[in-house]
Formats: C-alpha cells, sequence, structure tokens
C-alpha cells in the first residue's frame, strides 16, 4: 500500500465536512416540529406532507453514506467504495423524488435543482477518487 498525496487528504477532509453539513440538513429536516412546517409557505407544505418515506430514505442514505464513506476514504479504508456507491444510489433516489414531486412544474425552484445537480456531480465524484485511490493502493 501506498501513501496517497496530500491533496487526497485534504479532499477527504473537505469531503467529511460538506457531508456532514448534508447530514445536518437532513436531520434538522426530520426535526421539524408542526409550529416550524406551519412557517413554511403553503407550497413548501404541500411538498412537504407529500414526501414518500422512500425519498426521506433516500436522503438519509445519500448523506449518511456520503459521510461515513468520506470518513473512511480520509482513514484509507477499502470499504469506503461501497459505502460511497451507495450514497450515489441514494442521491439518485433523492432526485428522483425530486423530479416526480415537481413534474418540471414551471414553479420548480431553480436554487434546488441546480444544489442537487451539484450535489449529485460531488457524490460521483466521490466515488470516482475512491475506485482511483483503490487503484493506486491508498485504501487497505
Amino acid at each position: 500500500m501506498s501513501k496517497p498525496p496530500l491533496w487526497f487528504t485534504l479532499v477527504c477532509a473537505v469531503a467529511v465536512l460538506w457531508n456532514a453539513a448534508g447530514l445536518w440538513a437532513v436531520v434538522s429536516d426530520l426535526r421539524l416540529s408542526a409550529t416550524d412546517i406551519g412557517r413554511l409557505s403553503e407550497a413548501q407544505q404541500t411538498m412537504y406532507a407529500a414526501r414518500p418515506f422512500w425519498s426521506v430514505a433516500a436522503s438519509v442514505l445519500a448523506v449518511a453514506g456520503g459521510t461515513l464513506g468520506s470518513v473512511g476514504l480520509l482513514m484509507r479504508q477499502g470499504w469506503s467504495t461501497i459505502v460511497l456507491a451507495a450514497s450515489v444510489l441514494g442521491v439518485v433516489l433523492q432526485d428522483a423524488s425530486l423530479w416526480l414531486m415537481t413534474r418540471g412544474s414551471p414553479s420548480t425552484n431553480t436554487t434546488a435543482i441546480v444544489l442537487q445537480t451539484v450535489v449529485f456531480l460531488i457524490a460521483c465524484g466521490l466515488l470516482r477518487l475512491a475506485y482511483q485511490a483503490h487503484r493506486r493502493g491508498w485504501l487497505h
């Protein structure tokens, strides 16, 4: 096993922080009280109530897998590749849910779509990094 370059460790550390922020956001979302939900706009309340369970589960898989997989990469663990692959699957399911719920509606929040695209690209980038790290012998 060879030692990875410094940039690898830095990217992994940033990935842990990025995914931890996502995990915090999902946990915060799951902890919303009825009062908190009542403060949302009517459209947001409707969308919040219409979310299927599998969409919420996909969000948890995406961020928990991303966080754990990034920590695994930072620790140079081979299992991180599988966990990051599960995270990408969670992002894909989460994005599918977003698309199904909005169905390309003109009222769809463009910011949410751009953010989800960025999340997907980062998740795929981390998975690719894990594959490369494995191939280069940086993981055990």
